[in-house]
């Protein structure tokens, strides 16, 4: 896909619109679950999709991770952000080896053209800037999420987040080594 361009984002970027043209539409039919210790690929559908209020409180989460020394980068085709990430600043773990990636989406008429593969690979080096030996991603649990996921490299989680677990539970907690 040609003309998309890369680049970190500032608080001033991190506008109340900037996700306004954004479409977070996933239909879901498989969701990963674990059972007795192992995972299990089960039939969960439904259709996941951000409204308005949605789309406001990601912003507002975008701006904390900026506040915070975080970094958030954005993909955009002709100015319009198709595709964001978001890496927070505050490490964790039993070394202080973990950063967690918080956001990570592609707008839904963007998806399969590498974007989330470069916004990942462009967050994991930024996470290794400020510090962190892993990422962290409680990670969405549907198949196609953790398709992704697994092809990017990531892997079970060694340590646990309790409180991000606790916070998401159908979510499937990952690593990725940098």
């Amino acid at each position: 896909m040609t003309g998309l361009r890369f680049s970190d984002l500032r608080i001033e970027d991190l506008h109340e619109n900037l996700l306004e043209p954004f479409v977070r539409h996933q239909q879901v039919k498989k969701c990963w679950r674990k059972e007795s210790g192992s995972w299990v690929l089960t039939s969960i559908p439904f259709v996941e999709e951000w409204d308005f209020n949605e789309k406001r409180l990601i912003i507002k989460e975008l701006m904390e991770t900026a506040l915070n020394g975080g970094i958030v980068t954005g993909c955009f085709s002709d100015d319009v952000l198709v595709g964001f990430g978001a890496v927070d600043s505050q490490p964790f773990g039993s070394e202080k080896q973990y950063l967690q990636l918080s956001q990570l989406h592609v707008s839904c008429h963007f998806r399969g053209h590498g974007i989330g593969r470069q916004l990942f690979s462009r967050l994991s080096v930024s996470a290794r800037a400020l510090g962190a030996q892993k990422l962290y991603i409680s990670a969405h649990s549907s198949e196609e999420s953790q398709a992704f996921y697994r092809a990017v490299g990531c892997t079970d989680a060694a340590e646990i987040n309790r409180f991000l677990a606790d916070k998401e539970p159908c979510d499937c907690q990952l690593e990725y080594i940098l």
